[in-house]
């Protein structure tokens, strides 16, 4: 009896850890809409490897890491824009204020956009003449506090929404974060869920051939992913400095797999003008593997500029280029 006992609760605890965490290497494409939430942000992050939320205290954490919009000390604007695949464009504009020195808020505005195309059927294989378009958009809103001096948590608000031609999908998602910083040296790890919240579906009517008509859609969900980050700094002296990151992620489509990231910064102290250099590699990632990348720091009158640059490749759909600015004051 303790015997079948033992077993039943072995495959019981067994069934219930493979629903929360399958299997590493399971494939689980395609369960999820608004993919577009999953494309990263920022020069600085993509040249990385994604390997950032550990890292993340620039205004590219509204999208990292909340929790560590209150790891710099700056307000911050930030542009960034990416020429994703197919020429597809994604664009990303956030803003950062620090309320007090433990309080932070973030507002953001993603977009992604590409050219119209031809509407074809199946007897008109290579266009009736007519065209659509594919966009999406998303608002968020991010609120930071700094609970302690080495621990502090953040959550996100974010709206956002597909359209495809007349069809459109709405949603309002949650992001939350934390970071700590466990006092050994540099040493910092963050833990971030993003993209929770209900099955998404679109509304609308799209007329069929032989005018049939389709008004009822399946739901999905979002596209929910859990990141574990740890970061340091090997070395560290006033002119240079050696950041190391690495970051497990867990996504609801796809496999678990594994991000790696460093960044080599010089700096001039008597003027903080900065040269850095940054590569990432990607582990069991489809397509993707090695990013690199180069930003500069430059100090202007009043504010701070800085410009960073990533290419991350792709197997075979070529390579992807990312630009942003950063504005700080």
């Amino acid at each position: 009896m303790k015997k079948t006992l033992i077993i039943f609760a072995i495959l019981l605890i067994g069934e219930s850890f493979g629903q929360l965490f399958p299997v590493l290497g399971g494939q689980r494409a395609g369960i999820s809409t608004a993919q577009f939430l999953k494309i990263g942000v920022g020069g600085r992050a993509s040249a990385m490897g994604d390997a950032f939320v550990a890292v993340g205290n620039d205004a590219s954490a509204i999208y990292w890491n909340p929790a560590a919009l209150v790891q710099f000390d700056d307000n911050q604007v930030m542009f960034s824009h990416n020429s994703w695949l197919v020429g597809v464009k994604h664009n990303f504009a956030g803003a950062v204020y620090h309320i007090t020195g433990d309080d932070a808020v973030g507002v953001s505005v993603t977009s992604l956009s590409a050219g119209d195309m031809k509407v074809t059927t199946e007897f008109a294989p290579l266009g009736t003449g007519a065209y659509f378009t594919f966009s999406d958009l998303a608002l968020s809103l991010s609120y930071s506090r700094k609970m302690t001096d080495k621990f502090s948590f953040g959550a996100t608000v974010r709206y956002m929404e597909e359209t495809l031609d007349k069809l459109k999908m709405r949603g309002v998602l949650i992001d939350l974060g934390t970071y700590y910083w466990t006092g050994l040296g540099t040493t910092r790890f963050a833990v971030v869920m993003s993209n929770f919240g209900n099955q998404l579906a679109p509304d609308g009517e799209v007329v069929l051939t032989g005018n049939r008509t389709k008004s009822n859609w399946q739901e999905f969900s979002p596209p929910t992913m859990f990141r574990l980050g740890f970061a340091f700094e090997p070395y560290q002296t006033e002119q240079h400095r050696v950041t190391t990151s690495i970051q497990l992620n867990h996504p609801n489509d796809n496999s678990e797999n594994v991000s790696l990231g460093a960044e080599y910064e010089f700096k001039e102290p008597t003027t903080g003008f900065s040269l850095l250099l940054r590569g990432g590699y990607k582990i069991n990632v489809e397509e993707q593997n090695y990013s690199f990348g180069a930003g500069l720091n430059l100090p202007i009158s009043m504010a701070k500029f800085t410009f960073d640059y990533a290419y991350v490749n792709f197997d075979r759909l070529g390579a992807v280029h990312r630009l942003s600015i950063i504005l700080g004051m």
